[in-house]
């Protein structure tokens, strides 16, 4: 049947295929034939306008609608030859322990990531240890509570979604191990939500339970203002102002979205060197190779003829 099908499509494609080598001799069929492509293809453009039209999300040329656009800053790690300033991860995460964390999650940073990078062995188990896991079962078949170990993961401050709604009046405080990747702007935008708080202007009404930031989509945040000029004290002696905090809090969740990156940075610069190497090697040996190949003459010297 599908051949039958196939065999009579073939004949009238044949057919058409002569009909328009005979028609197109005569000067009206080939205007006619040019006008209908034409109108074929402004209709086939037509309708791809439409539909890409359609599919479009809604345009707002309100800046307050997807927030304001955060201005770049010269962080040092995202230059190609540095790397991560530990010392900064080391506060980021204090600010991130004492400030933070009360609200936020960071499920995809264990304890164990820490080590070597802002804190030694010895104090990754021991901070790990201040916290209870839930572990089992054990040879009874129930489950306990252990002290908590280096390769358990940062324990979150709410058990569910829905007990972390009701204690931020319905706001869902998300989990930030790769809030630099999932934001526009990345780290410029954490550090300027951060410190971007402010009164709204006049003519601007924003509702109880919520805190007007420019820099946040729509200029209305359930998050209020959580860093102030000396809220922590840090190890180190650094001056814990409002910037300071957002800038190395803002660094430690780079790191936290990016851990990978100092080693990374790293094995590029090796595959690089090894690249160059190669690169000059291939080109000695080829010039090498072919060099008197390419250079050299070839003559040809036709036998004179012998004379009688």
């Amino acid at each position: 049947m599908f051949r039958l099908s196939a065999q009579s499509t073939r004949k009238a494609v044949q057919r058409l295929a002569v009909q328009a080598r005979y028609q197109s001799t005569s000067p009206a069929a080939v205007t006619s034939m040019n006008a209908k492509n034409m109108s074929m293809a402004a209709a086939g453009v037509a309708t791809v306008g439409a539909l890409a039209y359609m599919s479009m999300e809604t345009v707002d040329a309100n800046m307050a609608a997807d927030g304001l656009h955060a201005p770049a800053y010269p962080w040092e790690h995202k230059k190609n030859l540095a790397t991560f300033d530990h010392a900064a991860i080391r506060r980021g995460y204090q600010v991130y322990k004492e400030v933070c964390a009360a609200c936020h999650s960071l499920d995809r940073i264990a304890w164990r990531n820490l080590i070597g990078v802002s804190h030694t062995e010895a104090e990754v188990k021991a901070m790990a240890e201040e916290f209870e896991y839930t572990d089992g079962p054990n040879d009874v078949g129930d489950m306990f509570q252990r002290p908590g170990k280096p390769s358990d993961y940062m324990p979150q401050p709410y058990a569910n979604e829905e007990q972390a709604r009701a204690g931020n009046l319905g706001s869902y405080p998300p989990d930030l191990s790769l809030m630099i990747k999932a934001r526009h702007g990345g780290a410029d935008y954490v550090f300027s939500l951060l410190t971007g708080y402010q009164d709204p202007p006049a003519g601007v009404e924003i509702r109880e339970g919520l805190n007007f930031n420019p820099y946040f989509p729509g200029g209305a945040i359930g998050m209020a203002r959580v860093l102030y000029d000396g809220l922590v004290e840090y190890e180190d002696g650094t001056p814990a102002t409002t910037s300071q905090m957002a800038k190395d809090v803002t660094i430690f969740l780079s790191w936290a979205a990016e851990p990978e990156m100092d080693e990374r940075k790293k094995m590029g610069m090796k595959a690089l060197t090894m690249l160059a190497i190669l690169t000059g090697l291939s080109i000695y040996l080829k010039r090498h190779k072919w060099a008197g190949l390419k250079t050299r003459k070839i003559l040809y010297n036709p036998p004179t003829p012998k004379k009688h």
